[in-house]
């Protein structure tokens, strides 16, 4: 669309309202003043550092060097994560309690929790749930708690959550395992809504259980991982059956009779169907509770024998109380243990890698397997396909920058100011307390616009002068002071539009804070140094490519006798006279007859 107005709108009210003054009065001339006693005084400075820029390539070079060497400084001082901090004026309290805690346990648990996170001044509403996940466990418990608007609070949501984990969760029995967190956005496939999630994958169980609490309370003590927790739920109470064999025989009882007695009592089956209103239902079967819920009356269960009629359970089996794993959860058809974490200030990256590395210091066989899911894999995933595009992207500016231009070694110059805007774009993430996330790639792809827009005013000017027959030095130079003007005001009013972005207080203000702080701070950084760049390495092909221009055509003649000199400098046309040397004397001359752009010139004297 913007596109479309700049072929149509804009030309025709130029047209309309550009007007040639000799002498401007009134308000154009006190605005001009104004303008130019800011703009001025810049320009001169800029002039002076391009003017000694040029006598000096060498130094913007190296500095060109030092900031693209600064990647390995600041880049690992960014953290990443999928998506950044956003308050949402609200989220909720996960809370396992003891395995064989009934309901009302529970319940009486959750309600002083949910008692205590009221009290808090932000908070509007608290919401208690019990038993709510798919599994129904009556252990567990979540508290949704919503705040009031950003605006009206003088802590942010996360803020809260810290006050909540060191002021009311610390205050829990040990016991309880409790994690604060947001409240998802979208699932990512996983059960949890942790930001770091490492699943650990094998054969044995108890294993996986070793290795996940050995990994958790290394986990616990780094300072930027809370809520720190593992999937494994064990010491859930269960009986251990143990069949007595030889005395089953003797009565006559065969074991998987005893295993459909046990299935039948415990956990039912399926006997009808009952059909109602047009709906058909199941009807199970089991015994009553008073006789499955404790182990003495759970031996009163009768057996069919083939010798005794039926036979009581107590007789043929022994009942050891144990415990077990509360659920065991798979991945890859293979035993899981995830070990869950959400990062202060969103640096996933960082927990996560301490979780790898805590990992690799366990000395696992090579049967078990240690892999990032839900967010922890979306970020990956996101890494790869982000480094994806901007190489599409680099290609594609390429190809078209080629086309526009008519040469395949201006596009490189443009484009060579595009890695340079990158240190100044990460330390600006890092100068703002923010992370490499999903919607700082976005936002950095569209600083990768700006800046190519900037260099495509300044190389295109260049070649315009060169081509009206102007040395190339006072080419660069008064290109330069051309497009100065234009570049400072796009970007002052691309850095002005990012403000009430990056100052944005609400509900969903962290992605408009992500987007606008890497834009903002790496324009604002980068501005100086590629205006100083674009020229240089513009000069600097330019020389590369006159040197394979003498190297390819040096000592070449026609037929007729007349002497050829090299192409002339890249910008230049067949309707520029050129100079040149021939046997040591000055010469000047102009392109043949019939020769096209770039051609071989004809010796005039």
């Amino acid at each position: 669309l913007s596109m479309f107005v700049s072929f149509t709108l804009t030309p025709m009210l130029s047209a309309r309202w550009l007007r040639k003054e000799t002498q401007k009065t009134g308000v154009n001339a006190l605005l001009e003043r104004f303008v130019n006693a800011f703009y001025k005084p810049v320009e001169r400075v800029y002039m002076r550092l391009l003017e000694a820029s040029m006598r000096r390539r060498w130094v913007v070079v190296i500095a060109c060097i030092l900031a693209l060497a600064s990647l390995k400084v600041i880049g690992p001082r960014v953290p990443g994560g999928f998506l950044p901090e956003d308050d949402k004026a609200t989220f909720e309290l996960i809370m396992r309690g003891p395995e064989g805690d009934s309901l009302e346990a529970t319940r009486l648990f959750g309600q002083r929790i949910s008692a205590e996170v009221a009290k808090l001044p932000e908070v509007d509403h608290v919401l208690l749930t019990v038993a709510e996940d798919a599994t129904h466990s009556p252990n567990l418990a979540k508290v949704v708690v919503l705040l009031n608007d950003p605006k009206l609070r003088s802590r942010s949501q996360f803020q809260l959550m810290d006050v909540v984990r060191k002021e009311i969760i610390a205050r829990a029995p040990p016991q309880y395992r409790i994690s604060v967190q947001e409240v998802a956005s979208f699932s990512a496939g996983s059960q949890s809504n942790a930001g770091v999630q490492v699943a650990i994958t094998g054969t044995d169980i108890d294993e996986l259980s070793r290795y996940a609490a050995h990994i958790t309370e290394k986990l616990k003590k780094v300072p930027s991982a809370v809520d720190v927790d593992n999937s494994l739920v064990t010491g859930k109470p269960e009986i251990k059956v143990v069949v007595l064999r030889d005395r089953a025989a003797e009565l006559g009882v065969r074991v998987s009779d005893i295993a459909d007695a046990l299935r039948l009592s415990v956990g039912g089956a399926k006997v009808s169907t009952y059909a109602e209103g047009g709906e058909q239902y199941d009807i199970r079967l089991r015994a009553e509770e008073r006789f499955r819920a404790e182990s003495d009356a759970l031996g009163l269960t009768m057996v069919p024998s083939n010798k005794l009629g039926s036979v009581a359970l107590s007789n043929l089996v022994r009942l050891e109380p144990s415990t077990g794993p509360g659920e065991i959860q798979r991945l890859g058809r293979q035993r899981q243990a995830t070990i869950l974490a959400n990062a202060v200030g969103g640096a996933d990256s960082l927990v996560q890698t301490a979780i790898l590395q805590f990992a690799k210091e366990e000395n696992m066989p090579s049967s078990y397997q240690v892999t990032p899911v839900g967010r922890s894999k979306e970020s990956g995933t996101l890494a790869r396909n982000f480094m994806i595009v901007l190489l599409m992207s680099f290609v594609l500016m390429y190809l078209v920058l080629a086309a526009q231009f008519e040469s395949w070694l201006h596009p490189l110059t443009i484009l060579v100011s595009l890695p340079l805007t990158v240190p100044f774009a990460l330390f600006s993430l890092f100068l703002f307390g923010q992370t490499l996330n999903i919607f700082s790639g976005l936002g950095l792809i569209v600083l990768f616009g700006v800046v190519k827009k900037n260099s495509i005013l300044q190389i295109d000017h260049t070649n315009h002068l060169r081509a009206l027959g102007k040395p190339r030095l006072e080419a660069i130079l008064e290109a330069n002071r051309d497009r100065l003007r234009p570049i400072l005001m796009t970007t002052l009013a691309f850095v002005a539009g990012m403000i009430p972005m990056l100052t944005s207080r609400g509900i969903g203000s962290g992605k408009d804070h992500a987007a606008a702080g890497i834009i903002l701070g790496g324009q604002t950084f980068s501005l100086l140094l590629t205006l100083l760049a674009v020229p240089v390495v513009y000069s600097l092909f330019d020389d590369v490519g006159l040197w394979f221009s003498a190297k390819f055509n040096k000592g070449r003649t026609e037929d007729d006798g007349r002497t050829e000199i090299g192409m002339p400098p890249i910008g230049g046309t067949a309707e520029q006279t050129s100079r040149g040397e021939v046997d040591g004397q000055e010469v000047q001359g102009r392109p043949r007859a019939g020769s096209p752009s770039n051609a071989s010139i004809e010796v005039l004297g």
